[in-house]
C-alpha cells in the first residue's frame, strides 16, 4: 500500500523566490498533487540500483540488435537505420537523459521494468524542481529526496563540451508548435545547459533551417542573418521525423554523419524507446528479477499488456486476459503499429485505489525519482506525485 504525506503549502512561492515561477507554465501545477509518496532510504536506493542495472542491460540489448540486424523486429523506420548505426559507433555517451517507468519498489514489492522513455522523456520540471520546492515550502528537509536530476543534467552537458572540443557549445532547442508542456520541459533543460557553459536559443522545428552541407541554423528575424548551432536538441520523436518528414530525415542524417552538428538525443535512443526492445531484453535475460516476460504474441496462461512499438502517453494500450479477452484498453493513433505483449503486473495503490508508477531519470546514472498517479493504464491524464524519504 502506498503511504502518502499531504503537504499544505503550494511550492509556487518558493519557485517565485528562486526565479523558477516561469517553469511551471499554465498546465504544470494543477496536475501536481499535494501528496508526496513516502519512500524509505532502502527503497530509494533500490530504485537507483535498478535503473543503473537496467541501463547496462539496454546497452547490451541494443548491441545485440545492431549485431544481428534486428531493426525490423523493433519497428525501426529503415531510413533511420544508417544514422542509428553511425550515432552508436560515434559515441554512446551522447545520450543526454531518459526516464525509466517502473512498477513496484514500494512496500516490499519487486521493481519491474515497464518501459524506457529514452528519446523525448518529459516530467523534468516536476521531478527536478517542483517536488524539491514542495518540501522546502513546507519546512521539510529538501535533501530527503532521491533527486539530483538538475545537477546531473548540468554534468551531462559539461561532459558533452569536454568530449567534443571541435564543436562550439551553441545549442538550439526545438519543440513542436503549440506544445506548452514541452516548452516548459525544455526551459529547465536550457537552464542546465547554460549553467554548463552552452549558449542556448529556442526555435520551433518548423522554423529551423537545415542544410546537408552546412548544418543547422536559426534565422535572425531582425536582420535576416543565419546563426549556426553545433548542437540541436529536439523534443520531437525520431519516428515522427522518419515517418512524416523523410526528406528532413535524410538531411539530418547527412548533417550528423558529416559531423556538421550533434543531435540530441541521438538516433540510437530509438532502440531503447521501441517496445520491441522489451522482448529482446527478456530473450537475453530470461527470468531476470527486474524484467517482465515479453513476447510477440499474447502470453499463454498469463494476463498481459499489449503495447505498440512507439505508442506515447498510454495510447493504444490493451490489458489482455490469459484467455485473450480485453480487460481494459485505451484508444489512439498508433493502432496500425506492430505489437508486443508484456506480462501484466499490478502497480502499487493508495487507500483509494489509485495506481502509482515510479519514474527514475537517468543522466549518466540514475538521478531522480517521481511518481505518476492514475489508473491501471497511465495516460496523459495521470497526475504527478513527488516523494519524500522517511527513515
Amino acid at each position: 500500500m502506498i503511504k502518502l504525506q499531504t503537504l499544505e503549502n503550494s511550492p509556487l512561492e518558493t519557485l517565485e523566490e528562486k526565479g523558477w515561477k516561469w517553469m511551471l507554465g499554465e498546465d504544470t501545477l494543477p496536475y501536481v498533487t499535494k501528496d508526496m509518496v513516502v519512500v524509505s532510504e532502502k527503497e530509494a536506493e533500490a530504485y537507483y540500483e535498478a535503473a543503473n542495472e537496467l541501463y547496462d542491460m539496454f546497452v547490451e540489448a541494443a548491441e545485440h540488435v545492431l549485431k544481428n540486424d534486428l531493426f525490423e523486429e523493433l519497428g525501426i523506420p529503415p531510413n533511420l537505420v544508417p544514422l542509428i548505426k553511425h550515432s552508436w559507433e560515434k559515441d554512446a555517451s551522447w545520450h543526454l537523459y531518459g526516464r525509466f517507468d517502473l512498477a513496484g519498489g514500494i512496500d516490499g514489492k519487486p521493481i519491474k521494468l515497464i518501459e524506457f522513455n529514452a528519446d523525448t522523456a518529459t516530467c523534468i520540471p516536476e521531478t527536478a524542481v517542483v517536488q524539491w520546492a514542495s518540501l522546502k515550502a513546507n519546512g521539510l528537509d529538501e535533501a530527503k529526496q532521491f533527486n539530483t536530476l538538475y545537477e546531473s543534467l548540468v554534468a551531462a552537458f559539461e561532459e558533452l563540451i569536454g568530449e567534443n572540443p571541435t564543436y562550439h557549445p551553441s545549442l538550439l532547442i526545438s519543440t513542436l508548435p503549440g506544445s506548452p508542456e514541452d516548452d516548459t520541459n525544455m526551459q529547465v533543460l536550457a537552464e542546465a545547459a547554460t549553467e554548463a557553459g552552452f549558449e542556448v536559443d529556442f526555435e520551433s522545428i518548423v522554423k529551423v533551417d537545415f542544410s546537408s552541407s552546412k548544418g543547422i541554423f536559426k534565422q535572425n528575424t531582425k536582420d535576416g542573418s543565419f546563426e549556426k548551432f553545433d548542437y540541436w536538441f529536439k523534443l520531437i520523436p525520431w519516428e515522427f521525423i522518419a515517418w512524416d518528414e523523410p526528406e528532413l530525415c535524410k538531411i539530418i542524417s547527412d548533417i550528423c554523419m558529416d559531423e556538421k552538428a550533434i543531435v540530441l538525443n541521438p538516433a540510437y535512443t530509438m532502440l531503447f524507446q521501441s517496445k520491441g526492445i522489451l522482448k529482446i531484453l527478456w530473450d537475453l535475460n530470461p527470468n531476470h528479477p527486474l524484467l517482465l516476460e515479453t513476447k510477440a504474441s499474447p502470453i499463454k496462461g498469463k494476463d498481459s499488456v499489449e503495447k505498440v512499438m512507439f505508442g506515447r502517453e498510454g495510447a493504444n494500450v490493451r490489458i489482455v486476459s490469459s484467455q485473450n479477452e480485453t480487460l481494459s484498453f485505451t484508444t489512439g493513433e498508433y493502432q496500425e503499429q506492430t505489437k508486443v505483449y508484456q506480462a501484466f503486473t499490478d502497480f502499487p495503490t493508495d487507500a483509494y485505489g489509485s495506481c502509482y508508477q515510479a519514474g527514475v531519470f537517468f543522466a549518466g546514472e540514475a538521478c531522480g525519482l517521481g511518481f505518476r498517479k492514475g489508473g491501471k493504464i497511465l495516460d496523459n491524464l495521470a497526475q504527478f506525485c513527488g516523494h519524500v524519504i522517511v527513515d
